[in-house]
């Protein structure tokens, strides 16, 4: 206990050292990193796990605490973003609005993001409306912080000031700015998904494995973020250990694919798989069918116009467009196979209403490709047939 008022405000009730504090410091923080992504992200924005009902009060008291992010605000927004990503409309696409101003002024975006009433009660059902949300957490947001920069004085004295300003910084700089910034701009993709979401780590523990972005846009529903072998995200590792003690429950992760041999033409079960894991098959066509094409022309093309062969050219401008066509149009077979990305692509994003018109137009593709004489696209066609679901393994 503190000898005298000067020893108080040095270093408050508790008098603690430099090492505690930097112990407690990354406790915290790692709770409020915890809190977002596994509450308020996979659990309320994505319900894919479920958490015991004192956990999850937990986490929501905690975000108030420490963040003053109202669930349902925060669930909205980020619902939005998946429903409008890389739009005009997406609250924070560094693709639109500039990479200087979502890293810098995520935080900015989030707040007018709010001011959205319309857009907040659209994307937002299905979140907490009991009486302490009604009565404490949604009118009275901003008194969370305030209660704990009285608590961090109280404990530390004036270090605690500065303690609680970096826990005010932490998610407005990491999560609005970091993941929602440099997870649309910079890192490595598993999966050609139709966005510019990026995996900025492999392996996610400093931000809860949100650094694996680009899986998570792949499969968004899926409580596992994890998807390689050589990924690891800390988020999941806390899932399963709180699902072994009872505390949570796993709903949903990404299902795995199953290759079925000698199929001899697309079924119901190839058309499940590939609905469901559309961009890992538009990712396997580029790297089993363009790529080898590609390399085995020994040619260097800029990585723009690399990486628009693999996406379908969505992110270039009309000159770059221009280049490409220009480059197809003087190689035959890489137009060729284009066209074919191009149209498979098409059947799974447009599909019909009626699952036979689809598995009609999927015949018709692997048919052609059969027909084509290019031989990786023939196996890739022959492989694609016999595509289905396995179940996931966690």
């Amino acid at each position: 206990m503190p000898a005298s008022l000067l020893d108080f405000l040095a270093g408050g009730l508790l008098q603690a050292g430099w090492g505690t504090l930097l112990l407690y410091l990354l406790v915290a923080t790692q709770l409020t990193i915890f809190s977002v992504t596994l509450y308020l992200h996979r659990s309320q924005a994505h319900r894919s796990v479920d958490f015991h009902p004192v956990l999850a009060h937990f986490f929501r008291f905690w975000t108030w605490l420490t963040t003053s992010m109202i669930t349902k605000e925060w669930a909205a927004i980020h619902r939005k973003h998946h429903a409008k990503c890389e739009t005009e409309e997406d609250p924070h696409s560094p693709q639109v609005k500039g990479i200087k101003t979502v890293f810098w002024r995520g935080a900015e975006l989030y707040r007018g993001a709010r001011d959205q009433r319309e857009d907040i009660e659209k994307y937002g059902k299905g979140c907490p409306d009991d009486w302490i949300e009604r009565k404490l957490y949604t009118p009275h947001a901003t008194m969370g912080p305030v209660v704990l920069l009285f608590v961090s004085f109280a404990l530390f004295g004036f270090a605690g000031i500065a303690i609680w300003a970096i826990q005010m910084a932490w998610i407005p700089f990491w999560a609005a700015g970091v993941i929602n910034g440099l997870g649309h701009w910079w890192g490595y993709r598993n999966f050609e998904t139709t966005d510019k979401a990026t995996n900025i780590s492999p392996w996610g523990f400093w931000i809860g494995g949100e650094e694996l972005h680009n899986n998570h846009h792949a499969f968004p529903s899926s409580a596992k973020f994890a998807l390689r072998k050589f990924e690891f995200d800390i988020g999941w590792f806390a899932i399963k250990t709180l699902e072994k003690v009872g505390l949570a429950k796993v709903l949903r992760v990404a299902p795995s694919l199953d290759v079925r041999p000698n199929i001899a033409m697309p079924d119901s079960e190839t058309l499940k798989a590939l609905l469901a894991i559309r961009f890992q098959a538009m990712t396997d066509y580029y790297r089993t069918v363009t790529l080898p094409a590609l390399r085995a022309r020994h040619e260097k093309l800029p990585r723009s116009l690399r990486n628009a062969l693999a996406d379908g050219g969505r992110w270039l401008d009309d000159d770059k467009r221009a280049r490409l066509q220009a480059w197809l149009d003087e190689r035959p077979q890489m137009a060729t196979l284009a066209e074919y990305r191009a149209r498979l692509a098409q059947v799974l994003d447009e599909r019909s209403n009626d699952a036979q018109v689809t598995l009609a137009k999927l015949h018709a593709w692997c048919a052609e490709a059969e027909a084509s004489g290019i031989r990786s696209l023939q196996l890739f066609s022959q492989r694609l047939k016999g595509y289905s679901l396995a179940p996931a393994h966690a």
